[in-house]
């Protein structure tokens, strides 16, 4: 009986064992084909870059919609971008269903919460129209006329991985709007996908500068003779820094990159804090005139406001001077807006945030009578419906966004844009995380997010009763006051009366 016994635990141990052997080969079979799949997908960059680990990703955001309520963030509680946010984005960009059940979770009761009002007459499907082309630079060579509503705003290649570059060009071209692009020069990735080319002049003139530094009328011709770049936008200062020019660190300075910029390779590219030959309104003026008169395209600027004094400088030395020397438009940059490198104490402190500086750029150019000669582009922290409905209803012709369509791409927020180790090859030069980022795919979600805002900005238009997004007005929405009541904000920024002309010569 013993041995019978012992013989039946035997057998028992050495079936476990095998039992035991058979499992861990199953799993190590298991490990090598999720590898294999994950390696060679073209659909998510994580897991591309980190097969079978980067699976946990997945598991742990799944799982958070059920542990986050008792140990972390709520939906709408990070910063910079929340969940909710995100969430938005990524379903917008995969162009998958974006309704959701039950109520909303957004809180409208803090001061400075923003809604919108309805009519009870909305608009018929039959009724609505597609945005109406608005013509920038009416005076140059070549004005520049665009349908567009939302477009992609200023990221240099650089601060930007090629694959990224391509995937945003290729992307505004499907979807009819204009990619940026930021200080760092004209590659050939921003030209291959076939947008519509914004050329933007920072400080240190990277791609139309001469040996010495200086701004060039070669290399501006030589930029302006390609059909796509459209405008030139000379850049004064940028939402997250303002008074500090581009930062990209020595280790993001490829040999390409500093072919196209005009700088030492592997050094840290550093642009100076203001363009040196702009002192003053005056000197502004004639440096836009310059790049307008050798280009013959338009050209504005972009700048985060602060001061106040000097719009109405600006604005009564352009109606002095005629109105064929303003600038043909100018994109205003929240302090609020992002970039890849930038010191805390300029991020977090300095510039007014759009929802002060837009209407009061809007309002100095009604005041002025220049608000149809020069155009309104919003920049900074506009990624949703909700964002871009509102910089409409205070009066932007255009908006410009970098950071949504960054998530578009696949961004997943991980704050490391100035290391060159972004994991989803969005910011790094890095050729082993470049490979997670598949130009064709990722393109495809540019343009279904670029669509989708467009769509869901018409839907809140509709709803309040209008035909498209650009005839919302102050009057259309709401926001929340300190007495928890909300105002219009017809009411809270009422229209100003225009100027006489001894007012304006005043």
């Amino acid at each position: 009986m013993i041995d019978q016994l012992s013989r039946f635990l035997e057998s028992a141990m050495e079936l476990a064992s095998s039992l035991f052997v058979v499992v861990l080969i199953a799993m190590l079979v298991a490990v090598a084909v999720m590898y294999v799949l994950d390696v060679t997908q073209t659909k998510h960059a994580i897991r591309r870059n980190y097969p079978v680990v980067g699976r946990f990703r997945y598991l742990f955001e799944h799982l958070g919609e059920f542990f986050r309520q008792y140990f972390f963030a709520m939906d709408r509680e990070e910063l910079p971008f929340n969940r909710a946010e995100r969430s938005w984005v990524y379903r917008a960009a995969k162009n998958l269903d974006n309704t959701v059940a039950f109520g909303s979770t957004r809180d409208l009761r803090p001061v400075g919460t923003v809604f919108f009002v309805n009519t009870p007459f909305p608009t018929l499907d039959e009724d609505a129209v597609p945005p109406r082309a608005l013509t920038i630079g009416p005076f140059c060579r070549h004005p520049y006329t665009t349908d567009s509503l939302f477009n992609i705003s200023g990221m240099s290649f650089g601060a930007l991985s090629a694959p990224a570059v391509r995937a945003l060009s290729r992307g505004a071209h499907k979807a009819g709007a204009w990619l940026n692009t930021g200080e760092g020069g004209l590659s050939k990735y921003h030209l291959e996908g076939g947008a519509d080319i914004v050329f933007q002049i920072g400080t240190a003139k990277y791609g139309v500068r001469d040996g010495n530094g200086v701004l060039s009328d070669e290399r501006l011709e030589a930029v302006a003779a390609h059909e796509a770049v459209r405008m030139f936008e000379l850049k004064l200062s940028q939402g997250a820094k303002p008074g500090k020019g581009g930062i990209l660190p020595g280790d993001k300075v490829t040999a390409e990159i500093a072919e196209i910029r005009g700088i030492p390779e592997g050094q840290d590219s550093i642009s100076p804090n203001r363009h040196v030959e702009v002192t003053s309104v005056d000197s502004l003026i004639d440096l836009i005139e310059r790049i307008r008169r050798v280009t013959g395209k338009p050209t504005g600027f972009k700048a985060v406001l602060g001061g106040y004094g000097w719009l109405d400088e600006l604005m009564s030395t352009i109606v002095g001077r005629g109105v064929e020397f303003a600038p043909d438009f100018i994109t205003v940059d929240s302090a609020d807006g992002g970039t890849g490198a930038a010191p805390m104490a300029l991020m977090d402190n300095v510039g007014l945030p759009l929802r002060e500086s837009l209407p009061m750029l809007v309002d100095k150019l009604n005041e002025y009578g220049l608000r149809e000669r020069i155009r309104v582009v919003a920049s900074g922290k506009l990624v949703t419906p909700t964002e871009v409905a509102w910089a409409l209803c205070m009066g932007a012709d255009f908006v410009a966004s970098a950071r949504g369509n960054m998530f578009a791409l696949g961004c997943i927020q991980a704050m490391q844009c100035n290391r060159n180790t972004c994991p989803t090859g969005v910011t790094t030069h890095d050729p082993d995380l470049q490979r997670g980022l598949v130009v064709k795919e990722k393109s495809e979600r540019v343009a279904h997010y670029l669509r989708n805002i467009v769509h869901d900005v018409g839907v809140i238009a509709h709803s309040c009763g209008v035909r498209e997004a650009r005839e919302l007005s102050r009057q259309h929405a709401r926001v929340v006051t300190h007495d928890g009541r909300s105002v219009s904000l017809a009411e809270l920024f009422p229209p100003c009366m225009p100027r006489t002309g001894a007012d304006v010569a005043a």
